[in-house]
């Protein structure tokens, strides 16, 4: 009896893994390059270990794309008055990979493309306690209709996960020019840089 209910867990745990390639069909299909194109607004929580809620933001976002190169600006208003900012540089390849590099995300994120969703995982460099602290952020995105993705969101230290952040991504319009979002980034890096 006790070795069937070894196999049954162990069963459940790798059974309970998941890969983006599941969602192969899902509809409608993300393009990061349509969806990130022009400007969007987000909208997330971030929730401690134990669930509680911690943090709350809004961000403006603004991308451009040349082919299968994209740069995503990004500013984040928190709740406890900070102002942050973040300018993705992301790459699109042929077989869905999706690779992208930011000043605070150390090296290179990576990820995958399938059907409705993007995962992907990176290493972030984060406010901590006057300092930084560098997390682990495994990244699922769900496009839900043309216009609107759910972000799901785990960040790791040590390989215990640490923090949980749902987060709403909504485009505004796909037309939109980025060079006021720019400017803005260029500000707050410039006062970054200063202090």
């Amino acid at each position: 009896m006790r070795n069937w209910l070894v196999v049954i867990v162990v069963g459940l745990l790798f059974g309970c893994s998941r890969s983006v390639l599941d969602y192969q069909a899902e509809q409608p299909e993300l393009k990061l390059e349509q969806f990130f194109q022009g400007s969007g607004r987000a909208y997330g929580v971030l929730q401690d270990w134990r669930g509680r809620q911690t943090l709350r933001f809004h961000a403006d976002l603004c991308g451009v794309w040349q082919q299968n190169r994209g740069d995503l600006y990004e500013v984040f208003y928190f709740s406890d008055g900070r102002v942050d900012y973040r300018h993705w540089q992301l790459q699109l390849h042929a077989d869905g990979r999706v690779s992208g590099t930011a000043h605070d995300v150390m090296g290179e994120a990576s990820g995958q493309l399938a059907g409705n969703s993007l995962y992907w995982e990176y290493t972030l460099r984060i406010p901590y306690q006057n300092d930084t602290m560098d997390v682990r952020v495994k990244d699922w995105m769900y496009l839900v209709t043309p216009q609107q993705i759910i972000n799901r969101t785990s960040l790791h230290k040590f390989g215990l996960k640490v923090a949980d952040l749902t987060l709403s991504l909504q485009q505004l319009n796909p037309e939109a020019d980025c060079s006021d979002l720019r400017q803005q980034l260029q500000q707050l890096a410039a006062e970054a840089g200063a202090a």
